[in-house]
């Protein structure tokens, strides 16, 4: 069985003396492993790099086999953002949570085109990390634990809708949630619409996310959320990009 399409790299490892594993992202197949001849040589080691654009064929006897890829750069994402630690930081966690949290060889075409479009403004630090949240949001619906922000859970309003319950991952209006307080998870303005987001948005709705897939995806194999993740956050923070509300706000 062949089939030939674009993705991304997701992660490379070596195998043998000359080969090396490699694990594609791409539209129409999901995340697929397969071998790479040559991979750890000289010419094929610059484009097997987390977060390149490849155009790909795979080889394989059987659908569940790993197969071969041979391959072919598109787009060099890692070498041109090399030099920039926070889209670095970016483009490792997308990578990482793609490859930890997606099962193999499953499509999942409107998750691919949100991740290409944040790969593609990486190098825009005031952009690229609303879209990774929606991302993110876009990750959870993939997964079957979609939230819904569409009305009011307590209420059925589809006005001043501020809060997220933890329970149910349906928006809550602000008068529904005022009297559980911190219990409840602030829904950042961005991710209702608002065309912008301050730090604290970044924050709130990386939060926001981190907690649902943390309690709903990762729980079953009692795992957390991979440490590229952290990492990003933290980078983010240091560089005034996110930035956590103060204790006395929700």
């Amino acid at each position: 069985m062949d089939w030939a399409s674009d993705g991304y790299i997701l992660s490379t490892r070596k195998h043998g003396e000359t080969s090396a594993i490699i694990e594609v992202f791409s539209r129409d197949r999901g995340r697929h492993p397969g071998l790479v001849r040559g991979g750890v040589g000289r010419r094929m080691r610059p484009i097997l790099q987390p977060g390149n654009h490849v155009a790909v064929e795979w080889r394989g006897r059987l659908e569940d086999q790993l197969g071969y890829y041979t391959l072919e750069a598109l787009d060099s994402r890692a070498a041109e953002l090399m030099e920039q630690r926070l889209s670095l930081a970016g483009l490792n966690a997308l990578c990482v949570m793609t490859r930890e949290l997606l099962p193999e060889r499953e499509a999942f075409p409107a998750l691919y085109d949100v991740y290409s479009i944040v790969v593609s403004n990486l190098d825009k630090p005031e952009i690229w990390p609303a879209l990774y949240v929606r991302w993110e949001a876009g990750l959870l619906a993939a997964l079957g634990y979609g939230l819904d922000f569409s009305e009011c859970a307590a209420t059925g309003a589809i006005d001043n809708l501020t809060h997220v319950s933890p329970r149910s991952g349906r928006a809550v209006c602000s008068e529904a949630a005022a009297p559980y307080g911190d219990k409840m998870l602030v829904l950042p303005g961005f991710m209702r619409g608002e065309p912008s987001a301050s730090p604290k948005d970044i924050w709130q709705g990386l939060r926001l996310t981190g907690y649902f897939l943390e309690t709903r995806v990762q729980w079953e194999i009692n795992r957390t959320l991979p440490e590229a993740r952290s990492a990003m956050i933290d980078r983010l923070i240091a560089t005034g990009y996110a930035s956590r509300p103060q204790k006395t706000e929700v």
